[in-house]
């Protein structure tokens, strides 16, 4: 990781013609999460909560900034912050699973550039943090779950001049996400009715729109 950091930055470096792209943007991810889905449908709907359906909504916000090297190739540097929630009204209390997701990524773009707009197109791989707050209702206690993952992701980009150097931009974005067991203390999250613990691996697909600054 540490060598692939070193060769993006000495490539930008050295190169004269390339293009610095920053950019940020919100949107929509639609989740699908197994083993997390099946802990709150076994666990909790009976109990009056809500189920969760294949997939759901989460908000994601993301920043990148890329440098583009010759005519049609930019690698690029992705941290994207993903929120996502489940709450229930039960016979005894609330409860409540909210967790966050931050995602690093590294990618690479090939990029078809236009009179007043760009278009690009590539994928990458990188790490994923992510923690979890469980509030069990009735006792007023909410545990941290934590864990440390990898993930992979396509993406498509759309940049579209609104002056001066400012793009309006939309991308279409899928990702795997190998999020692992998160734990507590070292206690993982477990599923007593399927007897195993619980992860939060996921596949997801969203749409983001914001805007792009390229210099």
């Amino acid at each position: 990781m540490k060598l692939v950091i070193l060769l993006f930055i000495f490539f930008m470096a050295n190169s004269v013609s390339a293009q610095v792209e920053i950019s940020a943007s919100m949107g929509i991810d639609f989740i699908n999460s197994p083993s997390f889905y099946d802990y709150i449908n076994q666990n909790y709907t009976q109990l009056g909560g809500e189920s969760l359906e294949d997939f759901n909504a989460s908000i994601l916000f993301s920043g990148e900034a890329g440098y583009q090297l010759g005519e049609s190739y930019q690698p690029a540097v992705e941290v994207g912050y993903l929120i996502n929630s489940y709450t229930a009204s039960l016979q005894n209390g609330q409860y409540e699973m909210a967790y966050r997701n931050l995602i690093f990524s590294l990618l690479n773009f090939y990029v078809i550039n236009g009179e007043g707009y760009n278009f690009k197109f590539g994928g990458g791989a990188g790490l994923r943090f992510l923690l979890a707050d469980e509030s069990q209702p009735g006792t007023g206690i909410t545990r941290t779950f934590s864990s440390t993952g990898y993930g992979f992701i396509l993406k498509a980009v759309g940049n579209t001049l609104l002056g001066g150097s400012l793009f309006a931009r939309i991308s279409v974005q899928a990702r795997y996400d190998l999020n692992g067991e998160p734990e507590n203390n070292g206690t993982p999250l477990v599923n007593n009715i399927a007897k195993e613990n619980v992860n939060f691996n996921s596949i997801s697909i969203g749409v983001s729109l914001g805007v792009s600054y390229i210099f």
